[in-house]
């Protein structure tokens, strides 16, 4: 009888969590309801930081709520753990057959997480995946190549809380057997918007951005739509993850990610930078960011950046609205949605 109540307990959460997670603070709720789901693909360096698990987490509660079809989940990182620790996440919230991809280009970055507690390592030794390692996955470019030739034109938006290294090697590419257009030209058609976290406004100097400064260079100069930049800053004083490691389920792997790392530190839960852009990919700014219109410069060679106020620049930057505690509480509660 116990374990029937906790079963019915925890469907409850489940439910309870993701109605929370559709908006108390988003008037536009039921009309999006009505709409098609956002088509999104999200490039991830999944492992320097562990805010990218709780992203996920956000991407996938949204999904069950029917705001987002994730069409394909892809590293930017090449370290051999980033494509495990994604399909971990995807088969846990039942989506296991999600494309991955990973770079296979020249360059590029292998960034292994700086915790004692290396959780890369634990989350594919304790959860079902497909790929061994990431080198074994597919080349990103064919999946997003592939990917982005099936979808209705101008539908796409990309999410990239990680290197620009996979955009780069997009834009450059040649024709291939998914599409007769060369990458800039099937970007145009098939691509809506990126949405980046990326950069420190209105100057500074940012991980993803510096990591790999020559695809930062021709992503950021030549991509040919509209960019949105949620900034290190916006992320920065959004806490989340303590109730989350309070939840009392066994066997997640979002849960499992922030408690390891919670033991070496961030009693107060960690800064949700790879969040709020997945939140803003999926939900929109509106009502929760103001946003500025203007152009994205990289100024040198250590990838510090600057940002030049414009009404006809191609880019958006996000500004703080609603308060980072609000924030917080709306994708938190995202980050505990439990798998339908």
């Amino acid at each position: 009888m116990r374990v029937l109540f906790c079963r019915k307990f925890l469907f409850l959460v489940g439910c309870l969590s993701l109605f929370v997670c559709n908006g108390k603070a988003d008037p536009g709720m039921m009309q999006r309801e009505k709409s098609e789901p956002v088509r999104l693909i999200l490039d991830t360096d999944m492992g320097p930081d562990y805010d990218d698990v709780g992203a996920m987490a956000v991407m996938h509660a949204l999904a069950d709520s029917g705001e987002v079809q994730i069409l394909a989940t892809l590293s930017s990182n090449k370290d051999e753990r980033c494509v495990p620790c994604i399909e971990v996440l995807n088969t846990y919230f039942n989506r296991p057959d999600i494309p991955v991809g990973a770079p296979k280009s020249e360059g590029g970055v292998s960034r292994t997480t700086w915790h004692k507690v290396k959780w890369t390592d634990v989350l594919p030794e304790r959860y079902p995946h497909k790929t061994a390692k990431t080198s074994d996955a597919p080349d990103a470019v064919k999946v997003y190549r592939k990917v982005l030739s099936e979808q209705p034109d101008n539908s796409v938006v990309i999410c990239t809380i990680g290197f620009f290294t996979n955009l780069k090697d997009l834009l450059l590419s040649e024709p291939d057997e998914y599409s007769s257009l060369p990458g800039r030209e099937l970007i145009i058609k098939k691509v809506k918007r990126v949405v980046s976290m990326a950069g420190f406004f209105p100057k500074g100097r940012e991980f993803n951005v510096y990591c790999d400064v020559p695809s930062s260079r021709i992503v950021t100069k030549s991509w040919p739509t509209e960019i949105i930049y949620s900034g290190f800053e916006i992320g920065n004083v959004i806490f989340t993850g303590k109730k989350l490691v309070q939840l009392s389920v066994e066997n997640n792997p979002v849960k499992d990610a922030y408690a390891l790392c919670f033991a070496e530190g961030d009693p107060n839960g960690r800064m949700s930078w790879d969040h709020t852009a997945v939140w803003v990919a999926i939900k929109g700014y509106e009502p929760y960011y103001h946003v500025e219109r203007g152009t994205f410069q990289l100024l040198d060679d250590k990838g510090e950046n600057s940002w030049i106020p414009d009404e006809k620049g191609r880019d958006l930057r996000l500004i703080e609205k609603v308060s980072p505690q609000e924030m917080a509480v709306q994708i938190e509660n995202c980050m505990m949605h439990l798998p339908m």
